[in-house]
């Protein structure tokens, strides 16, 4: 007999609701949030699983790494897919939720997301680790611009080492102003310092990776991009075409059509907005003029005179992302000219 299971997951407990092919319902019930426990849940059917369906979140490449390490047929759900079809229920408990879900994963109607490796999980948290670290710098530096603003004293544009620098020249003397913003600036350096420790494990990680050595020799990446880049594919081997990365990562324009309507709209930014932006940014080092010439460059220069340069730097966003992972697969250094 075929079973289907269905996992909502949350911080602290998981609901799981188990059905057959028919839709009948096995067994339902709540275990804590760790896959130890899902795993004893879902023993007793082990030889007669056919799908397990979870939803993409905060612990599902956790618990649902751990079930297809213990042999278990696990599917993540795409996000979007699972809330339009759970959106008719009246009564909305994780209970049902899970119930949901292992009827979405019997009738096969939905879009499964890959669950990185371990491998990947780490490099992606790294670079979120980084961001955050920038984050946090920036807000620092608004907060101390904007409090300086009223005062009439402007701190101008100035490079984030002379920051501080800059500010204590500002605030002069004043015994009052001193005080309040020398804790600031304390804060202020210790988040450079340790914005300058990540940047430094992000660098180690990149030298000793050959991939991302290999997507660096494209102009315009870095090793933050390389980096990002790497960790959100993670497998290049699950993208039959090279064009599929560009869709995933959502550069491609959206479109709706119906009967006589057929618009084609901006792109979806569906995917990753972290490595998308940080392939807008490459472009933007692309299309600079100190940049070195070379075809992708040419190409991008000539749709930047027929529809703008903002197209353009998305459109060769796009191209970056389809020629890096060709790259990635082929296992061949960026050529500057065309072949």
């Amino acid at each position: 007999m075929s079973v289907y299971a269905g996992l909502d997951t949350s911080l602290d407990a998981v609901a799981i609701c188990v059905i057959a092919e028919t839709g009948e319902m096995l067994w339902q019930g709540k275990v804590l949030g760790d896959p130890d426990a899902v795993t004893a849940a879902l023993q007793r059917w082990r030889d007669d699983l056919v799908r397990v369906g979870l939803e993409a979140g905060a612990t599902s490449e956790w618990i649902g790494g751990h079930l297809v390490d213990e042999g278990f047929p696990v599917v993540c759900l795409e996000s979007r897919h699972v809330k339009a079809a759970l959106g008719a229920m009246a009564v909305k408990t994780d209970r049902n939720d899970a119930q949901g879900i292992a009827q979405i994963v019997r009738t096969g109607w939905f879009k499964a997301v890959h669950l990185k490796s371990a491998a990947g999980q780490r490099l992606r948290t790294l670079t979120a680790a980084r961001k955050a670290a920038v984050r946090a710098v920036t807000a620092n530096e608004q907060v101390i611009r904007g409090l300086l603003r009223p005062l009439g004293l402007k701190i101008g544009a100035v490079t984030r080492v002379r920051f501080e620098a800059r500010v204590r020249q500002l605030v002069g003397a004043d015994r009052l102003l001193l005080g309040i913003f020398e804790p600031l600036l304390r804060m202020h350096r210790c988040l450079r310092e340790n914005l300058a420790d990540l940047h430094r494990l992000v660098l180690r990680a990149v030298r000793v990776d050959p991939i991302c050595r290999r997507l660096m020799t494209m102009p315009g990446i870095g090793p933050v991009t390389a980096l990002t880049y790497r960790a959100t594919i993670d497998d290049p081997k699950r993208f039959r075409r090279s064009r599929s990365v560009g869709a995933y990562l959502g550069l491609t324009p959206r479109r709706y059509q119906s009967g006589e309507v057929d618009r084609v709209g901006r792109i979806t930014k569906v995917g990753d907005s972290e490595t998308r932006t940080a392939l807008f940014e490459a472009a933007n080092v692309i299309l600079r003029p100190t940049t070195r010439w070379s075809s992708m460059k040419a190409w991008a220069m000539k749709i930047a005179n027929r529809q703008g340069a903002r197209r353009a730097k998305v459109a060769l966003a796009r191209r970056m992302a389809v020629t890096l992972h060709r790259m990635w697969v082929d296992e061949q250094d960026f050529r500057w000219s065309a072949a």
